[in-house]
């Protein structure tokens, strides 16, 4: 058995999300919004047959994974390189006090987006890194032909562009509870859909840009 098609989900919503505020490795529970979100969505995923859900041990994550899992009928398997980035000090903040308040490491970080670590956290490089570790290991597991991947933006944003030809990380957003498909194609993987909110029925689903965006 070989995994043909993956499902990549972002978490639901929390009250950091709707205040713009970056979590990074932060406990940051669903809001009432978010498990809404996360209810809507499990009655989509219950659809889709996946074989197995692999998720961030981030809370919002895990948050979600238990509701989809009430629907699934088996329990997901956390994985704690499927974490988003960790933006250390900067934890909390909004990408206007960022730049307000940490000037130069901000320009730092523009000047060197691959590889600049915030203080106490980490690099674009770092996450890549660790999220095609997990993405490995994940296909060796091998668990059916359908399965579903529960992580962050920056983090599926990376895996994406690595190993998608034509992903573009900055124009494709990913809301909260988005489903991304990718499908394998021969030896390669090629989209199916990017930031499908059709599940939400009406419900906002809100994409941030990356904290080293400009924007």
């Amino acid at each position: 058995m070989t995994v043909q098609r993956i499902v990549m989900i972002r978490p639901g919503e929390t009250m950091w999300n709707r205040l713009g505020r970056w979590q990074g490795w932060v406990a940051s529970p669903l809001s009432d919004y978010g498990r809404q979100q996360a209810a809507a969505l499990a009655r989509f995923v219950r659809h889709i047959k996946l074989a197995a859900l692999y998720t961030s041990d981030l809370t919002r994550a895990l948050q979600t994974a238990d509701m989809l899992a009430a629907e699934l009928g088996f329990t997901p398997t956390p994985d704690a390189r499927l974490r988003e980035r960790s933006i250390g000090m900067w934890q909390g903040l909004t990408g206007d006090e960022i730049r307000a308040w940490y000037p130069d490491t901000y320009a730092a970080l523009l000047q060197d987006g691959e590889s600049y670590r915030v203080p106490g956290g980490e690099s674009r490089a770092d996450v890549r890194t660790r999220m095609l570790e997990g993405f490995a290991a994940i296909l060796k597991d091998d668990k059916g032909e359908t399965i579903g991947i529960l992580s962050h933006t920056t983090a599926l944003k990376l895996l994406l562009a690595e190993i998608v030809p034509g992903f573009d990380p900055i124009d494709d957003h990913i809301g909260n509870t988005s489903v991304t498909t990718i499908l394998r194609d021969h030896n390669a993987w090629k989209i199916v859909a990017v930031n499908d909110v059709s599940h939400l029925d009406g419900l906002e689903s809100k994409a941030f840009p990356e904290v080293d965006e400009k924007s």
